[in-house]
């Protein structure tokens, strides 16, 4: 399947924006079935408004850090997403020694 790059029309600021034919074919490997409404600014503001990771400059999304403490071993950790009340925080070597021991 060929694609052709596409320019489509932002939802939230009426800019034209190209969807290109590399897009397009990670859309369609993904079996994704809409196209983006966003350019990517709108589509960064909107992800940080939202409480999800923060866009960088380079239109990837920056990795959520949260400082705490393990549950199991009581070292203060930090990890790449933020707690749930009332579930455990393992740092990584109590994740690693968890992990381990669930497959042996």
């Amino acid at each position: 399947m060929e694609f052709q790059d596409k320019v489509l029309k932002c939802i939230d600021c009426g800019a034209d924006f190209v969807f290109t034919a590399g897009e397009q074919l990670f859309f369609h490997d993904k079996q994704f079935k809409n196209e983006p409404k966003r350019c990517k600014a709108c589509k960064a503001k909107r992800v940080s408004v939202l409480g999800a990771a923060p866009a960088r400059a380079g239109g990837g999304f920056a990795k959520v850090e949260t400082r705490t403490v393990c549950s199991q071993c009581g070292k203060e950790t930090t990890v790449p997403f933020k707690p749930t009340q009332g579930r455990p925080v393992f740092c990584r070597e109590c994740f690693q020694q968890r992990r381990q021991a669930a497959t042996a």
